[in-house]
């Protein structure tokens, strides 16, 4: 049986524009240019793709979890419009200063994705924008990527991300990257 085909993403900075304000409400959520169309061939290629956000607004009482929920669900309508879907989505809700397993860089939620899809998540891609995305890879021995979008650029530049992370333009550069390589 061959093996099951697994991206994890970040959201904010990866799929859609972040703010240092949060995503707060379905319109501030925008699509990165080139993201939808990414998932898409993604999911045609044949891969599961899973959405790992760190969501500390309901956890600072920014938004609510129906707030949380709108905001998702106008994200899976753009999809659909584009050909794409999320299979999973995954995330945390507690503040910064919460000592959850949960949280990134902490690996409980990549731990539960594996044990939800019944997967070892060595070598999986992981993409964020983020150090802390790319320390939760790697501790789950997942493929950390690195994409320049969000705040990928700055998390490059100050350096420190793990070892073995790839470095991207954009979740379009890495779809297209990661699609050649499972073919």
């Amino acid at each position: 049986m061959p093996q099951l085909k697994l991206i994890i993403l970040d959201r904010d900075g990866v799929v859609n524009y972040d703010s240092d304000q949060f995503i707060k409400s379905p319109d501030e959520w925008r699509p990165i240019p080139g993201s939808l169309d990414a998932i898409a061939r993604l999911n045609q290629a044949g891969f599961k793709v899973v959405l790992a956000t760190n969501q500390s607004g309901v956890g600072r009482g920014l938004f609510d979890m129906a707030m949380l929920n709108t905001i998702h669900d106008k994200m899976n309508k753009v999809l659909a419009q584009a050909g794409a879907r999320i299979d999973a989505l995954f995330f945390c809700p507690h503040a910064a200063e919460s000592d959850c397993g949960c949280r990134k860089p902490k690996p409980g939620m990549f731990q539960e994705i594996g044990e939800r899809f019944n997967i070892s998540l060595a070598g999986v891609p992981c993409i964020g924008d983020s150090l802390r995305d790319l320390q939760a890879a790697a501790e789950v021995g997942g493929q950390p990527i690195l994409v320049l979008t969000g705040k990928g650029r700055l998390t490059q530049e100050k350096g420190s991300i793990p070892e073995n992370t790839l470095v991207f333009a954009d979740l379009s550069e890495a779809v297209k990257y990661l699609i050649q390589k499972s073919a």
